[in-house]
């Protein structure tokens, strides 16, 4: 008798748990508080992610697989102000919030949605990801890849496992969030990169999203006591206008100067393989010169390594001695000591450095 190969769906509905973040309405409904969608999902039906879902009146979200599992330098999250030169453990799973057509992680992010995207899920315990980044000496544990904001509940069990071995933990997140996953998430995470991709909320839109959630959730991120950096990601002739760079510098120095801004290099993938061409490293160094005019005080470019001048390395803003030299994931210098300050003049350097 011959069995009729499970779709993608069928075997991610057997990783699951039932939710923590999410209220039950009438009717069997329920709303999800994961992200800034707030889907208010029928019986039977999905979430805008595509994989929470309501199981008669039961959120069921991903628990227990992985859809990639790798160990990184912590620079390529990226992170530069934690932990500099140690390894990360990062895992992801499937399925996103937004749809961004140049996203580069798709084949994870876009399960579900795009028939061509997936990856067989393979089943893991979150003690058995700590045990493997013990082994290899990581001394962080990422949730990346896809948007690890629609599977925070699996995160929140890792990042408890990590804990216990004294590990840091890090999202890197479109930063869609909502108060309260923010709330469920504080006892277990140290650090965050947030994507923000643009400041027109047209573009948001054509994602998959709205401008307001993000900035939001970089605000409250930052005054919650975690530690943030914020990553652009600059596509040319969409989001690299010298207005728009400035509203951006402006909005981070708003809500705090001494927040590490990368500027990153676009190249061309998933459905914009025929769009713009890839940044230029003159682009680059161009938003760079905006950002410190308005006060950003650590500005890092990336995806060009070697091309883009001083701006991969960490250097005092009191003194500006150069603390942290890089190039690409690389660290060829290191002077910032445990206690976080400059060795030169004393100056606290914000970030985590134990």
């Amino acid at each position: 008798m011959s069995h009729k190969p499970s779709t993608l769906g069928e075997i991610l509905a057997r990783f699951t748990a039932e939710g923590e973040l999410y209220e039950k309405l009438p009717d069997r409904k329920v709303r999800c508080l994961a992200c800034a969608h707030r889907c208010v999902i029928f019986p039977g039906k999905q979430g805008i992610c595509k994989v929470r879902f309501n199981d008669q009146g039961v959120l069921r979200v991903p628990f227990g697989y992985t859809a990639g599992i790798q160990i990184d330098p912590i620079e390529k999250k990226p992170l530069f102000h934690v932990l500099p030169g140690t390894d990360i453990l990062t895992f992801g799973m499937l399925g996103c919030n937004f749809h961004c057509p140049f996203c580069q992680n798709w084949i994870t992010s876009q399960a579900l949605r795009d028939p061509v995207a997936g990856t067989v899920p393979q089943p893991v315990t979150a003690q058995a990801m700590i045990q493997l980044a013990l082994k290899y000496g990581a001394r962080a544990v990422a949730s990346s890849y896809n948007e690890p904001l629609i599977t925070a509940e699996w995160a929140v069990a890792v990042f408890k496992e990590a804990k216990k071995y004294g590990l840091k933990t890090a999202f890197v997140s479109n930063g869609y969030a909502t108060p309260e996953v923010l709330e469920y998430l504080r006892p277990h995470l140290d650090a965050w990169n947030i994507d923000l991709k643009t400041f027109q909320d047209k573009n948001y839109r054509w994602l998959g999203g709205t401008l307001k959630p993000v900035l939001e959730t970089i605000q409250r991120v930052h005054e919650m006591g975690f530690w943030l950096e914020v990553t652009t990601l600059l596509v040319p002739g969409w989001n690299d206008s010298e207005e728009e760079i400035r509203q951006i510098a402006r909005f981070l120095v708003s809500v705090s100067p001494d927040i590490p801004w990368h500027i990153t290099a676009y190249h061309r993938d998933y459905r914009m393989t025929e769009g713009p061409e890839s940044t230029p490293p003159s682009a680059l160094l161009r938003a760079a010169e905006i950002g410190r005019e308005e006060g950003v005080k650590f500005i890092y470019l990336g995806n060009l390594p070697g091309l883009v001048k001083t701006y991969e390395n960490t250097y005092c803003p009191r003194c500006g001695a150069l603390l942290i030299e890089r190039i690409g994931y690389r660290i060829l210098r290191q002077e910032i000591g445990p206690d976080g300050r400059c060795p030169h003049c004393g100056e606290p350097i914000p970030g985590i450095w134990h």
